[in-house]
Protein backbone atom coordinates (compact mmCIF):
# COMPACT_ATOMS: atom_id res chain seq x y z
CA UNK A 1 0.00 0.00 0.00
CA UNK A 2 1.36 3.19 -1.08
CA UNK A 3 0.90 5.92 1.44
CA UNK A 4 1.25 9.51 0.62
CA UNK A 5 2.56 12.01 2.98
CA UNK A 6 0.75 14.48 4.12
CA UNK A 7 1.79 18.16 3.44
CA UNK A 8 0.50 21.83 4.61
CA UNK A 9 1.51 24.66 6.82
CA UNK A 10 0.59 25.62 10.40
CA UNK A 11 -0.29 29.25 10.46
CA UNK A 12 -0.81 31.45 13.75
CA UNK A 13 -4.39 32.15 14.30
CA UNK A 14 -3.19 35.71 13.95
CA UNK A 15 -1.80 35.32 10.88
CA UNK A 16 -3.95 37.16 8.03
CA UNK A 17 -4.07 36.31 4.29
CA UNK A 18 -5.43 38.04 0.88
CA UNK A 19 -8.19 37.29 -1.36
CA UNK A 20 -5.34 36.23 -3.52
CA UNK A 21 -3.60 33.87 -1.34
CA UNK A 22 -7.23 32.13 -0.64
CA UNK A 23 -7.67 31.66 -4.28
CA UNK A 24 -4.17 30.37 -4.29
CA UNK A 25 -4.56 27.94 -1.90
CA UNK A 26 -7.59 27.03 -2.64
CA UNK A 27 -7.72 26.92 -6.21
CA UNK A 28 -10.63 29.04 -6.51
CA UNK A 29 -11.08 32.56 -8.18
CA UNK A 30 -11.86 35.99 -6.69
CA UNK A 31 -15.23 35.84 -7.46
CA UNK A 32 -15.78 32.74 -5.72
CA UNK A 33 -14.17 34.01 -2.50
CA UNK A 34 -16.31 37.05 -2.58
CA UNK A 35 -19.57 34.05 -2.67
CA UNK A 36 -18.33 32.79 0.09
CA UNK A 37 -18.32 36.09 1.62
CA UNK A 38 -21.21 37.00 1.07
CA UNK A 39 -23.23 33.71 1.73
CA UNK A 40 -21.20 34.11 5.47
CA UNK A 41 -19.08 31.26 4.90
CA UNK A 42 -16.08 33.80 5.15
CA UNK A 43 -15.36 37.16 6.81
CA UNK A 44 -12.93 39.73 6.23
CA UNK A 45 -11.41 41.71 8.59
CA UNK A 46 -11.36 45.18 6.18
CA UNK A 47 -14.66 46.72 5.53
CA UNK A 48 -13.32 47.44 1.77
CA UNK A 49 -13.03 44.61 -0.46
CA UNK A 50 -10.15 45.86 -1.92
CA UNK A 51 -8.26 45.67 1.47
CA UNK A 52 -9.71 42.72 2.61
CA UNK A 53 -7.62 40.41 4.67
CA UNK A 54 -8.80 37.01 6.10
CA UNK A 55 -7.51 35.17 9.24
CA UNK A 56 -5.98 31.54 9.48
CA UNK A 57 -9.55 30.29 10.10
CA UNK A 58 -10.98 31.39 7.26
CA UNK A 59 -8.10 30.10 5.15
CA UNK A 60 -8.64 26.60 6.38
CA UNK A 61 -12.58 27.31 6.31
CA UNK A 62 -12.14 28.53 2.55
CA UNK A 63 -10.09 24.88 1.62
CA UNK A 64 -12.44 22.89 3.12
CA UNK A 65 -15.55 24.99 1.54
CA UNK A 66 -13.29 24.04 -1.85
CA UNK A 67 -12.83 20.11 -0.80
CA UNK A 68 -16.76 19.98 0.07
CA UNK A 69 -17.85 22.04 -3.06
CA UNK A 70 -15.21 19.90 -5.39
CA UNK A 71 -15.63 16.31 -3.83
CA UNK A 72 -19.27 16.25 -2.72
CA UNK A 73 -20.93 18.45 -5.04
CA UNK A 74 -22.42 21.25 -2.03
CA UNK A 75 -23.32 24.53 -3.12
CA UNK A 76 -22.77 27.45 -1.08
CA UNK A 77 -25.80 27.34 1.42
CA UNK A 78 -24.74 23.90 2.09
CA UNK A 79 -21.39 24.72 2.50
CA UNK A 80 -21.96 27.36 4.68
CA UNK A 81 -24.42 25.23 7.11
CA UNK A 82 -21.74 22.10 7.05
CA UNK A 83 -19.21 24.48 8.21
CA UNK A 84 -21.30 25.77 10.59
CA UNK A 85 -21.93 22.73 11.80
CA UNK A 86 -18.83 21.34 11.83
CA UNK A 87 -17.49 23.65 14.30
CA UNK A 88 -20.75 23.65 16.59
CA UNK A 89 -19.45 19.92 16.77
CA UNK A 90 -16.00 20.94 17.33
CA UNK A 91 -17.10 23.28 20.42
CA UNK A 92 -19.59 20.88 21.47
CA UNK A 93 -16.73 18.25 21.72
CA UNK A 94 -14.10 20.69 23.55
CA UNK A 95 -16.97 21.29 25.98
CA UNK A 96 -17.81 17.19 26.56
CA UNK A 97 -13.77 16.90 27.15
CA UNK A 98 -13.54 19.46 29.62
CA UNK A 99 -17.26 18.45 31.74
CA UNK A 100 -15.55 14.17 31.44
CA UNK A 101 -11.97 14.43 30.86
CA UNK A 102 -11.99 10.34 30.37
CA UNK A 103 -14.98 10.55 27.51
CA UNK A 104 -13.31 10.16 24.03
CA UNK A 105 -13.56 12.87 22.21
Amino acid sequence: MTQNPLTGVVLDEGYEVTITEICRACGGSTEWVIELVQEGVLEPADEQEDEWRFSAVSLQRARAAMRLQQDLGVNLAGIALALDMMDELDRLRARLQRLDPDHPA
